[in-house]
């Protein structure tokens, strides 16, 4: 065997799209190469140009996915972040929201800032051997629901090919043009277009997915009937912020319906307490903004051996609560659904389900915890 790199990225450099097609209809001459690489690679330029708008025209488009961009996106909202992270053909790097200090609107401002001194106060009285610091952070972690998906706030490096960035720009373009004008699309549809505004110098027309009837994957199209075995699929409600944690991994499917009645997260610690009335009243004050904290109907799809994998990262104490949570929620329904049915499946999954990961076999923690086996799950922060 031997290995030779043909291209890697180089820092500081903007490939033109006119280069991209270029080595993509070299690539293109691969599958049907008469000689080797190096006269493919040193062939007249005329003769790449033909294959590659042939390849175009013909909808043959995995060829573009050789070529790589690593784009730095600053400042873009949420659920831009979201939507891209949900397409998996990608690598990122991204700001944690979870304990970054957020700059959102003034009157999502107030109330964020009010609510970190409310979350302090709370987890202070429930839990005094926390130090400040770790405090601090929690307390930002839960306030930050009420921040909008649509606050442009965060940082992130994505790395996607040639290919997939045309064919998201195409979806974004058909959106603007064919989704409805709900409260929620009007605003993401501003989105899409400075996003497409901002690429347009490496979209190229004929490089888009109309030939194989795809869009993107964040929208369910269809309601989903729930099931457990080697394969599981479970709807259930959860946030914006909990959906962001659960994207990342990636051999999970997940797709959303914005619901048109809001309710919102009510954070375990001040549930039931008379802080919720309050949490309630102020995170709906803000309901036209589409803050972090409404409650999406989620639908989760996958196989028995990717949920596990799922359960090895979330039944920690070191997660966010509400994927914790809900990550023990559908390990219990797994089990349940499999205990008389599936007893294979209901046997895979005892293991882990004896408490956070901590217990799994042959798991071994080096991090510290101040939560332990059992209240890793148990906690209300």
């Amino acid at each position: 065997m031997q290995i030779r790199i043909l291209a890697s990225t180089k820092v500081g450099y903007e490939m033109p799209k006119e280069e991209a097609i270029n080595f993509s209809g070299k690539s293109a001459g691969i599958c049907y190469m008469p000689d080797s690489l190096d006269t493919l690679f040193s062939e007249d330029e005329e003769k790449t140009q033909r294959r590659a708008k042939g390849t175009l025209i013909s909808g043959h488009h995995s060829v573009f996915g050789h070529v790589t961009y690593n784009l730095a996106l600053e400042g873009i909202p949420k659920i831009l972040a979201m939507i891209l992270n949900n397409e998996k053909i990608y690598n990122t790097s991204e700001k944690s929201a979870r304990y970054t200090k957020m700059q959102p609107s003034e009157k999502e401002k107030k109330l964020y800032e009010k609510w970190i001194s409310k979350y302090e106060l709370v987890i202070k009285e429930k839990y005094p051997n926390i130090e400040d610091k770790k405090v601090k952070k929690l307390a930002m972690e839960n306030a930050r629901y009420l921040i909008s998906v649509f606050t442009p706030a965060t940082i992130m490096e994505y790395t996607v090919n040639f290919g997939q960035l045309n064919y998201i720009s195409h979806w974004f373009e058909d959106f603007i043009e064919e989704g409805p004008n709900t409260p929620f699309n009007v605003k993401l549809k501003k989105v899409f277009a400075e996003f497409n505004e901002q690429i347009d110098n490496l979209i190229v027309p004929e490089l888009n997915s109309e030939a194989k009837g795809r869009s993107f994957s964040f929208f369910a199209k269809r309601k989903r009937a729930e099931e457990f075995g080697e394969n599981y699929c479970i709807n259930y409600k959860g946030t914006f912020a909990e959906l962001a944690q659960a994207q990342r991994h990636r051999t999970l499917s997940y797709e959303v319906f914005i619901p048109d009645e809001h309710r919102y997260f009510v954070p375990p610690i001040i549930s039931g307490t008379e802080l919720e009335r309050e949490w309630i009243e102020d995170i709906s004050s803000l309901d036209d903004e589409f803050p972090q904290g409404l409650l999406l109907d989620i639908n989760e799809r996958g196989t028995v051996e990717n949920f596990v994998m799922k359960c090895q990262e979330r039944l920690c104490g070191a997660a966010q609560l509400e994927i914790a949570l809900q990550t023990k929620e559908t390990l219990d329904r797994y089990m349940q659904s499999t205990k008389d049915l599936k007893s294979d499946i209901y046997e895979y999954l005892l293991p882990y389900s004896k408490g956070a990961r901590c217990t799994f076999p042959g798991f071994r923690c080096t991090l510290p915890c101040m939560w332990g086996a059992k209240n890793g799950i148990d906690r209300c922060i």
